[in-house]
């Protein structure tokens, strides 16, 4: 009897904490999907307010245009400059930032000692380049890719000549420059998905004979690609529309060519924003023009990126297909 009375005492203090718990519960996932419809509503107002105010001036014209100084005038302007431009300092930044991010977070990952010095040294330095605001990449690039390299590239190889050839702002120094910035997203992510590979794997290969970096190429890397991929087109998402770290490293104003070599200055699409925002003489009546070349940006992006997606997508099929 006494079992029995103290099950009918316990009984409602445990209906209570469940009650409690499902509230908190559904509290919970109300505001998750709240927060997450707000954020989905807000996409929407800015993409379909740069689509109805830009698909008017949105045409094969204006992006085949634009090798003309006509950039304020809305019946010529073009943005073909602009768009091979940020393609082409894009895909350069990738190169780059591809094989110094991967390497240096297999080395964190897979060789450092985790409590070492030098460990501790490379993740704080990490993690504050992740925090440094942008446009001091641009100083960053001015002062030690263009003074200084690319000034001492031209002393050494082009002495007593009074052309720049490489101590100017120009397609590889920007593109160097945002790979420096994009550096934090892309080791982070590798490491993530290097972490996410089971040490079994590992195992299992070094039992089989096979040394650490035969194990690192031929079974982690594979596995870990699909994460590597993540972290490029996050590198990409946030590079193609950086203006700052490019302003005083390669972007022009006007160039009357395309680009052509990596030391030449080039035409950016984010650059030209500012300029039809800044420097129009009516900015009134070059808004059209401001409205085409942001959905041309955010186009471009998302094509980049798509890309991007769908090589991750053939990987992990082809992965499943193999397993």
């Amino acid at each position: 009897m006494s079992i029995l009375k103290e099950q009918e005492v316990a009984r409602p203090e445990m209906d209570f904490e469940k009650s409690s718990k499902d509230t908190g519960s559904i509290l919970c996932t109300g505001l998750t999907l709240t927060a997450t419809l707000l954020i989905i509503a807000i996409l929407v107002v800015i993409i379909g307010n740069i689509a109805w105010f830009g698909f008017d001036k949105f045409s094969w014209r204006f992006i085949t245009a634009g090798l003309e100084e006509q950039m304020f005038d809305v019946e010529r302007a073009g943005v073909l400059p602009m768009i091979l431009g940020t393609t082409a300092r894009v895909f350069l930044m990738t190169i780059f930032v591809l094989p110094v991010g991967v390497i240096t977070a297999i080395y964190l990952t897979e060789y450092s000692p985790k409590h070492s010095v030098l460990t501790r040294i490379i993740r704080g330095a990490v993690n504050n380049l992740a925090g440094v605001p942008s446009i001091v990449f641009g100083l960053f690039g001015l002062g030690f890719f263009i003074n200084f390299i690319g000034s001492n590239v031209d002393a050494i190889f082009y002495p007593g000549s009074d052309k720049v050839i490489w101590g100017k702002p120009a397609l590889l120094w920007a593109s160097l420059t945002l790979a420096v910035m994009t550096l934090p997203v892309v080791i982070v992510a590798t490491e993530e998905a290097l972490r996410a590979i089971p040490s079994g794997l590992r195992e299992g290969s070094l039992a089989l004979g096979a040394t650490k970096l035969q194990t690192i190429a031929r079974v982690v890397m594979p596995q870990a690609m699909p994460g590597i991929l993540t972290g490029a087109i996050l590198a990409i998402s946030r590079a193609a529309g950086e203006v700052a770290p490019i302003l005083f490293t390669g972007a022009a104003v006007f160039v009357p060519s395309l680009p052509k070599a990596l030391n030449q200055e080039f035409m950016d699409l984010g650059y030209h924003v500012w300029v039809l925002t800044t420097q129009s003489p009516n900015v009134d009546k070059t808004q059209p023009l401001l409205y085409a070349t942001v959905l041309t940006l955010l186009i471009l992006t998302f094509s980049l990126n798509l890309v991007a997606v769908l090589i991750r997508a053939k990987i992990r099929a082809r992965m499943r297909s193999v397993h």
